[in-house]
């Protein structure tokens, strides 16, 4: 089974910019799960949230390892902690509270904190969503991470990242204590990563106080697929849309559920509508609503 755009994470900036240090198996097990957290029901602590063997699969990881990755990557996140800065406080909470084992169908089931349970959904006023698709083939957790922060700002398309707030956020401790080191095994690792599976192409630049890189500022937009006169399919599926069948089914796609990953952070309904309508126009994005479109009355 692979992975579907509906397949949303959902987590609050708070979460985004915490410190705390997850190996990337980890990372995979955690998305995995926020990605089966409802939207629509309400959110206990008393939930289970299972991740199968294939859920690592679909997620990159390799299928002769995927077993065990699953078994011992659920076991080091039941020691993991994070620490949120909220306010003026710092508050060290725990990833998930028990965890369980289907040996047979090689399923874990994790019952996540209550205290994190309201930063891993949109019960939390500001947060950012994206596909878990997204990161699918990314091997580097920093990449995860460092994707997860430029996600933020998608909107805007920069981001600007002091190199400590950096090292903090990734719990470096004292690895990679020169800059060229972080720049190679860190930075240059996530962003080739990022530029190669992720929907976003990213550059960056580095900013100096004195002599000394203090500052990264990263610049990155959404990947554009060019029209071949050869992608017969893309032609035959597009519909020439008249301006007030844009607007009306810009409207109302806007506020179907499944398509709330095309969202940024908490951006309005009438911001996410506009988004759509020029998507509508657009031969290469078009045909992902298809299927919406008919469902809400559209005749070819």
């Amino acid at each position: 089974m692979s992975l579907s755009k509906k397949e949303l994470i959902v987590k609050s900036n708070q979460v985004i910019e915490a410190s705390y240090q997850l190996s990337s198996t980890e990372q995979r097990i955690v998305l995995a799960a926020i990605s089966k957290i409802s939207r629509d029901a309400e959110i206990t602590d008393d939930e289970i949230y299972r991740v199968t063997v294939d859920d690592l699969k679909n997620l990159g990881v390799h299928e002769k390892t995927a077993y065990r990755d699953l078994k011992d990557g659920v076991n080091r996140l039941y020691e993991r902690s994070i620490n949120l800065a909220i306010d003026d406080e710092s508050i060290k909470m725990r990833w998930v509270q028990s965890i369980r084992f289907l040996e047979s169908k090689s399923v874990v089931g994790l019952r996540f904190s209550k205290e994190i349970l309201p930063f891993i959904s949109n019960l939390s006023r500001e947060f950012t969503k994206y596909s878990l698709s997204d990161i699918a083939g990314m091997s580097s957790a920093y990449a995860i991470r460092i994707y997860e922060l430029l996600s933020q700002y998608r909107s805007i398309g920069k981001r600007e990242i002091s190199v400590e707030n950096l090292r903090t956020m990734l719990e470096l401790g004292k690895r990679y204590p020169l800059f060229a080191d972080l720049k190679r095994w860190v930075i240059d690792t996530a962003v080739d990563q990022i530029n190669e599976y992720s929907p976003l192409n990213v550059t960056y630049e580095q900013k100096k106080t004195g002599r000394k890189v203090t500052h990264i500022l990263f610049s990155f937009k959404e990947k554009t697929k060019s029209i071949s006169h050869q992608d017969t399919d893309i032609a035959k599926d597009f519909y020439k849309l008249t301006d007030a069948q844009i607007n009306m089914f810009g409207n109302q796609l806007s506020r179907l559920p499944e398509l709330s990953y095309l969202a940024v952070g908490n951006e309005s309904y009438e911001a996410l509508a506009s988004k759509i309508k020029e998507m509508l126009r657009d031969p290469t994005q078009q045909k992902q609503f298809i299927p919406h479109l008919k469902n809400l009355g559209f005749k070819p």
